[in-house]
């Protein structure tokens, strides 16, 4: 049989009826508390939830950071450690053993404040490997009073305070049902990313994490879009981007389907972002 571990998981869902099952069933034989907090589905969503998990609760969204922040405050979680999902993610069967020897070494669960997991993305059916893709940790699964959601309406990161330990296990970004549904959900978040951007003194705070060359992954990814990407010209710097991530780094490696991921995601969403800044300027 299957051990559960003390923790509580966190997804947040908005018409993914193509998504929650796989995400909840992932899930399912780990933990007990599983908690939905949906901002307005009008799909199946809610009712395929139902038939795992009772505790389905809603809150009007404004962005990611801000709807993560107040379900981690305001549900009735009893667990001490948290653990935050999207609903196109799945939790491996290798990271499902790797949490479960975790919190059966009670040195470790003392030890750490929280988790990195590796990211692992699949786009079409295929694992995106390369480009800077693979492997890459997140910080996920933290000490509920000792973490919380950077403040930041697009690409957020969870903070948490103390040391982190490292899963080198799979959580699994299944990134496009259909490339229908990926353009539109990028759609919005280059809204937020241009507004972000264009206001970054307003919107930063001490919860915002610091760019470093010598700190965590994280934080020299971050060093790496605020130093070299935004100082970058508009338009200019998403070829750039392209370049570097499909022929330095060996995104044409992914095949036809990395092809596809990389200028989608490297080239496409980069140049949409800067053409949103670029029409807030000229017509604000």
């Amino acid at each position: 049989m299957n051990r559960k571990i003390p923790v509580s998981v966190i997804i947040l869902t908005h018409n993914e009826e193509n998504n929650i099952k796989a995400c909840l069933d992932s899930v399912s034989e780990l933990v007990d508390d599983i908690f939905i907090v949906d901002s307005g589905s009008t799909d199946q969503t809610l009712s395929i939830a139902e038939g795992i998990t009772q505790n389905i609760y809603h809150h009007p969204f404004e962005n990611y950071s801000l709807q993560r922040n107040w379900a981690q405050e305001h549900l009735p979680i009893k667990t001490e450690w948290i653990f935050h999902i999207d609903a196109d993610e799945r939790c491996s069967p290798g990271l499902a053993n790797a949490l479960r020897d975790f919190f059966a070494s009670d040195s470790r669960t003392t030890d750490f404040s929280g988790l990195l997991v590796r990211r692992k993305i699949k786009f079409l059916g295929r694992h995106i490997k390369y480009g800077g893709l693979y492997p890459t940790y997140h910080c996920r699964l933290y000490r509920k009073l000792l973490g919380r959601c950077e403040d930041r309406a697009y690409d957020q990161h969870f903070v948490v305070e103390g040391p982190l330990d490292t899963i080198p296990a799979d959580l699994i970004e299944v990134t496009a049902t259909s490339l229908e549904a990926w353009t539109a959900r990028h759609n919005r978040w280059a809204q937020m990313e241009a507004e972000y951007l264009l206001d970054r003194t307003q919107t930063e705070t001490n919860t915002t994490i610091a760019p470093d060359l010598l700190g965590s992954p994280i934080q020299r990814r971050r060093w790496f879009r605020v130093t070299i990407l935004e100082r970058t010209p508009l338009f200019f710097r998403s070829f750039i981007y392209f370049l570097y991530r499909y022929f330095l780094r060996g995104g044409f490696l992914d095949g036809k389907e990395g092809l596809i991921y990389h200028v989608l995601h490297g080239f496409w969403f980069r140049f949409y972002v800067d053409a949103c800044i670029y029409e807030r300027r000229e017509k604000p």
